[in-house]
């Protein structure tokens, strides 16, 4: 109020009323505090707004994926689990016409394993062994528990081709079928269908492949000339469907295709430097999270991420390709047959984290076809013995 006014006093009259000066003058803002303040709550905000982005990004990922309970649905009969540091890991290509895959063919309401593939870790973690299974291979199938869904009911054991177990009782029976054929626990389930591949390889940037023959296959849809070629995701998932255009025509030829492809795009993960580019590793563990079905012990981010470390070591140099050991069968040259003596050499090897003597795949109908004029990789020919294998 006006009367309260004490404008004019003396210090004195201002002590008497118990006001004291302070000694210091209030200093006035610069620019360059002000600057400080606004860096300092700007890059708190950002902290803030980064963790949210990673926690969004982490649970997008980690939603993508789609995981199956293996151990829940085989239960307790199975091979032993040896826990030595090794991992064996069955890897499937599905080839369902569904949805994105009906132009590959007709969908009949199920789907077949189209690639199946071991992939053995070694104790070391630094070199890999992966044992191709023909999908013609005549096997004793288990009996399988199916899902409840109409096309995976239960089914009693039979004689049938590898590929029909994965088609009668899902990734489940897939497992408990390899795990019958040779005896070794598989620690992990990972699989990929068509249009999951080909938008993987599509954005890897394609890989590169050389022919040195001309491949033609109007069933896989492709058409390559002879030479050093770039393939996309198309063209990829033509390559690995491939078994017309090369070899005797079988599934045989088509595996060596396959097992030379992996190198090469084992090589093109480890050359793009995905690491160098978050917005190259975002897409890339966007596209493979949402390609991917896995076993419920590996179905996160997390879980994922940590194999991928576990691996990173490893060179296409440091992998030893296989077919497990067949012969064609007398009662049917559209089907094989294991080969029994040559193919528990195959699982006593895996089973006991040591590279697969050659002994056991020599003489086999995989070891006899050969594509080596037809594909190489790194200047080396598809199919051609692989380095490492013991005699």
């Amino acid at each position: 109020m006006a009367g309260d006014s004490y404008e004019g006093d003396t210090a004195a009259q201002r002590r008497s009323r118990g006001i004291r000066a302070t000694g210091r003058r209030r200093k006035p803002r610069d620019g360059r505090g002000r600057a400080v303040r606004a860096a300092a709550w700007t890059a708190a905000g950002a902290v803030v707004l980064g963790a949210a982005s990673l926690g969004f990004v982490y649970f997008k990922l980690d939603g993508n994926i789609s995981g199956v309970d293996i151990n829940a649905a085989l239960g307790a009969d199975r091979p032993q689990d040896v826990p030595n540091g090794s991992l064996d890991i069955l890897v499937l290509g599905s080839d369902t016409r569904a949805g994105a895959n009906a132009k590959y063919g007709r969908d009949e309401g199920s789907a077949r394993s189209d690639t199946a593939m071991v992939l053995h870790i070694n104790e070391q973690h630094d070199k890999a062994t992966v044992v191709s299974i023909p999908r013609d291979t005549l096997v004793q199938r288990p009996a399988c528990q199916g899902d409840g869904s109409e096309n995976h009911r239960n089914v009693p054991a039979q004689r049938a081709m590898f590929n029909t177990a994965y088609e009668v009782g899902g990734p489940a029976c897939a497992v408990k079928t390899v795990e019958s054929l040779s005896g070794v626990r598989m620690d992990h389930y990972m699989e990929v269908d068509f249009a999951g591949f080909k938008k993987l390889i599509d954005t890897l940037g394609g890989v590169q492949m050389t022919t040195a023959q001309s491949i033609h296959d109007k069933s896989s849809h492709l058409d390559l000339p002879a030479g050093t070629h770039r393939l996309d995701g198309e063209q990829s998932l033509g390559l690995v469907r491939t078994r017309h255009g090369v070899g005797d025509g079988s599934d045989l030829g088509r595996i060596q295709l396959q097992q030379a492809f992996i190198k090469a795009l084992i090589d093109q993960v480890n050359s793009i430097g995905v690491f160098s580019s978050p917005k190259k590793l975002y897409d890339l563990a966007d596209t493979a999270t949402s390609a991917l079905t896995t076993d419920s012990d590996l179905d996160s981010v997390g879980k994922l991420t940590g194999m991928a470390k576990m691996l990173k070591g490893i060179k296409s140099d440091d992998i030893q390709m296989t077919t497990l050991p067949v012969e064609y069968d007398p009662a049917n040259p559209n089907r094989v047959i294991q080969i029994d003596s040559k193919t528990d050499k195959v699982w006593r090897a895996i089973k006991r984290d040591e590279p697969i003597p050659r002994s056991a795949t020599k003489g086999s109908a995989g070891d006899k076809t050969d594509i080596g004029g037809v594909l190489r990789a790194k200047g080396k020919p598809a199919g051609s013995p692989q380095a490492g294998a013991a005699e």
